[in-house]
């Protein structure tokens, strides 16, 4: 009998941690129902010393009991380490804050049975970063991994101080180590790209003006730290691209990185799309070769491959842009026509940007003369001003150079006296031949 009495008591006595049960069995439960109900009264009056003794009983014995054993237990030692005296005090408390939210992560999909809003491993996540960043990241390279691991889960959907802060410690981490430099790179085209994409599509207010600081801050971290020059691209990136030669995501990382960043005149751009462009032609590949052979001063070769690159971009923006950048290079080399023809397909293609225009306005007034007659040759300036008035109406982001080129170009129209002679007067139409073949207003 007193063997059989002692196994019911063991029965009825457990706790939920050794039985897998909410609160345990028997006096164990009833304990541990009291600790809750006695440190959330303390944790009320923020009466930190009091509850965590109580607190603690729960979360030792009881991890599955409510989901506010982890955010109140956080809370008091958050509490105990503000006011610990001594910094052994205070990393014994910082330790046990840290247990708190992993063994909170080791029990989520229990603990989220009894909230009504259920929390992502994610959220848990965050919480033991944001506690570790409080503190001044003890560790930059486990700060930083940490907040990999949140921004790998929410992506574009992670909150803009996990962005921010994530920026701010890959930056930390280059004055420990150089070789951060290209993870630093890739860290900030993946984050600012998150940021970006969060901005576009948020339409709360306030949490829109969180995101473009957020945004304005990794654009900053990126410029303060250095690393953001073609030089230091080069260095980086030129060791690798020969050692990585068949490795197309490799050379592929290269060429995006440093077309983002300008970098389309360095050596290796060129290596990392020519060896790509081998393996696997594309567009981005296609324009790294085209540049390599502009630099080289082949024209007919670098045009095959902007050619190559405009056949195979299937995005109209993409497409429209290689054309430009095409026109671009014949117009320095002063094929006028040709680059007209690339440049009014590039705004064909996309009708939102007006830098095509802007280009085609260039080209008319770097060679205005078509006829014998030098009064007529200057009313090309008016097709040239016809174009710019056009370009700045559908784009602002052209006007002011419009404006200027405007301001410019007028002072060469053809005064009244020239076209009097010629039987023109303001109001009348004059087509403008040769390869310009446009028709304009005298005014």
């Amino acid at each position: 009998m007193a063997t059989l009495s002692m196994n019911a008591t063991t029965m009825f006595a457990q706790k939920g941690v050794q039985d897998g049960s909410r609160f345990g069995h028997g006096e164990d439960s009833i304990n541990c129902l009291k600790n809750i109900s006695i440190y959330t009264e303390y944790v009320k009056t923020n009466n930190f010393g009091d509850a965590y003794t109580p607190w603690r009983s729960v979360f030792d014995d009881a991890p599955i009991a409510q989901m506010a054993t982890y955010t109140n237990g956080a809370k008091i030692l958050r509490g105990l380490m503000a006011q610990a005296k001594d910094g052994a005090t205070q990393k014994k408390y910082f330790e046990e804050l840290m247990a708190v939210h992993d063994q909170r992560a080791k029990y989520l999909d229990q603990l989220n049975q009894y909230v009504k809003r259920p929390y992502k491993l994610s959220d848990v996540l965050a919480a033991k970063v944001q506690d570790y960043y409080s503190m001044g990241c003890p560790s930059n390279k486990t700060c930083y991994d940490m907040l990999k691991e949140v921004l790998d889960m929410d992506k574009v959907n992670a909150d803009y101080y996990i962005m921010h802060e994530f920026m701010e410690l890959s930056a930390r981490l280059i004055k420990e180590n150089e070789s951060h430099k290209e993870q630093f790179i890739q860290d900030y085209i993946l984050v600012s790209g998150y940021a970006n994409e969060a901005y576009k599509a948020c339409t709360v207010e306030k949490a829109k003006a969180n995101l473009k600081v957020a945004k304005d801050n990794i654009d900053a971290y990126f410029i303060k730290s250095g690393v953001a020059t073609c030089e230091n691209l080069q260095a980086i990136y030129a060791p690798k691209v020969a050692e990585n030669k068949t490795n197309i995501d490799y050379l592929k990382q290269v060429i995006t990185v440093m077309q983002l960043l300008g970098c389309t005149e360095e050596e290796a751009y060129f290596s990392a799309s020519e060896f790509a462009h081998a393996i696997e032609p594309t567009p981005q590949t296609a324009v790294g070769c085209g540049y390599m052979f502009f630099k080289k001063g082949d024209i007919s070769k670098c045009m095959e491959y902007f050619d190559q690159a405009i056949s195979l971009e299937q995005n109209a923006e993409a497409k429209a842009d290689y054309l430009y950048k095409a026109a671009v290079i014949l117009f320095s080399q002063k094929s006028y026509g040709k680059a007209k023809q690339y440049a009014q397909k590039a705004f064909d293609a996309n009708e939102k940007s007006a830098k095509p225009l802007v280009l085609i306005a260039k080209m008319y007034a770097a060679s205005p003369n078509w006829n014998e007659e030098a009064a007529l040759n200057k009313c090309t300036y008016f097709v040239v001003i016809d174009k710019l008035q056009r370009a700045k109406s559908i784009d602002p982001s052209v006007a002011d150079e419009c404006n200027e080129l405007i301001g410019t170009y007028s002072r060469h129209t053809p005064k009244d006296e020239d076209l009097f002679f010629l039987g023109i007067k303001k109001g009348d139409k004059v087509n403008v031949g040769g390869w310009i073949g446009e028709t304009t207003t005298v005014r």
